[in-house]
């Protein structure tokens, strides 16, 4: 599947400070805000929904007060509309939405719409993630993320019109529905992007691969549930990866092991020794590296990834942090670095997320590839599906992802200071 991302502009480059977004870059300071409809699964503290959403209602800072990412100001965001699909009992949501005007609305349609005829928004937030919903056959989450995407793409059919739309980490727990999301956004020809906040976070040493890359192999290391933070361990491979000498190519075939035969790979050379060791010693935390890795990680699990090209990857979970190490052709070190997140509110991470949309919704043209969350989106389905099968390694062809990086991170600078994550 040969896909064209569209390529920045060159007063989006500009707009670029740290690698991310600076608001008035992108356009007038006076420039009128612009409009947009939240369609969320809950809302309730530290979901997703309220470091996301509630940074445009009560600054990046989450309280009212603040101005960080240094330059942005206050999101140049609108909230005029509120969708949530179920109720919390620790909601706050509806709260928000009435302290500061914002209708709650029973309908994605009225969403949209604002209860008219017409599309009255400029952008669309599609945030699936947190509540309480069924488990697929491979054991992942059936988050509504094809029923939001679908939703709102019928307003833009009966319409006429359509505008940018943002979902939130992977597209899907299956490749079809993935699919056809990204299939209907190049129909109805309007601009999208997905995924988390990880690969604009902070990096422990502050490394990108060089574009052009000659790289052979790497060793991602990831931890916590399988599939939520496997894709963020997913992720950050990814978006290093996509860098190396020809851009993204897709992947052949992926398998998916567990236990102390992941060692033993290990010993058998399917992965390198040194290039997983490059990534132990990029840890943070290395307390807990007095011993090998092999005997206190008793029940580790590996996700194998074989691209099209030959470049293989590999991710261990079951670790403490998110690290990528790598190797290069004709270079003696193995580079590695590790993806800082800011446990404490107000989750720094989430206001670069948010100023990258917010360009997208402005200048029309996506900041960073669809295609990667589309690529990672399939690779994580194929795992759980290799899982389901009892570890059998699975060819797929239908991921013959292509596509050209079109984003280059660089160190955001200091993270803005935290409060307790329970606090206000």
């Amino acid at each position: 599947m040969q896909v064209q991302p569209l390529l920045p502009s060159s007063l989006s480059r500009r707009a670029f400070a740290g690698g991310l977004l600076l608001t008035t870059g992108a356009f007038a300071a006076d420039a009128p805000p612009k409009r947009v409809a939240a369609i969320v699964t809950v809302y309730h503290h530290n979901s997703h929904a309220d470091v996301i959403v509630s940074r445009i209602l009560q600054s990046h800072t989450l309280d009212g007060k603040g101005t960080w990412p240094p330059g942005a100001g206050w999101p140049k965001l609108k909230l005029v509309s509120l969708f949530i699909d179920q109720d919390h009992e620790k909601d706050i949501g509806k709260q928000l939405a009435a302290e500061h005007g914002v209708p709650l609305v029973k309908t994605i349609e009225e969403a949209l719409t604002l209860g008219g005829k017409s599309l009255a928004v400029d952008g669309v937030l599609l945030i699936g993630e947190h509540g309480k919903y069924p488990l697929s056959e491979t054991g992942q989450t059936m988050y509504p993320r094809r029923r939001f995407f679908e939703e709102t793409a019928a307003v833009f059919r009966r319409t006429g019109r359509s505008v940018p739309v943002f979902s939130d980490k992977h597209l899907s727990w299956n490749w079809a529905d993935a699919k056809w999301m990204y299939d209907t956004s190049r129909e109805l020809n309007f601009p999208m992007m997905a995924g988390s906040s990880v690969p604009g976070l902070w990096r422990r040493p502050a490394l990108e691969m060089q574009l052009g890359a000659r790289a052979t192999e790497a060793v991602a290391l990831s931890y916590g549930p399988l599939e939520g933070y496997g894709y963020h361990g997913l992720e950050a491979l990814q978006c290093l990866v996509e860098r190396r000498t020809g851009g993204e190519t897709g992947v052949a075939a992926v398998q998916f092991m567990e236990g102390p035969a992941v060692w033993e790979e290990m010993k058998k050379g399917r992965f390198s020794r040194e290039v997983f060791q490059a990534a132990l010693d990029a840890c943070e935390n290395k307390a807990w590296l007095k011993k090998p890795p092999e005997e206190q990680v008793k029940n580790p699990a590996a996700f194998f990834i074989e691209y099209r090209d030959g470049f293989k990857a590999t991710l261990i979970h079951g670790l403490r942090e998110w690290v990528v190490a790598w190797r290069e052709k004709g270079r003696k070190d193995l580079p590695a670095t590790a993806f800082w997140t800011q446990e404490a509110r107000p989750f720094g991470h989430f206001g670069y997320l948010l100023q990258g949309v917010e360009k997208m919704i402005y200048t029309g043209k996506p900041t960073w590839p669809v295609e990667r969350t589309l690529l990672v989106t399939g690779v994580l389905a194929g795992i759980f599906e290799s899982r389901r099968q009892g570890g059998k390694r699975l060819e797929t062809p239908h991921l013959n992802v292509t596509y050209k990086p079109t984003f280059t991170w660089r160190d955001p600078g200091p993270p803005p200071t935290g409060r307790p994550l329970q606090g206000a």
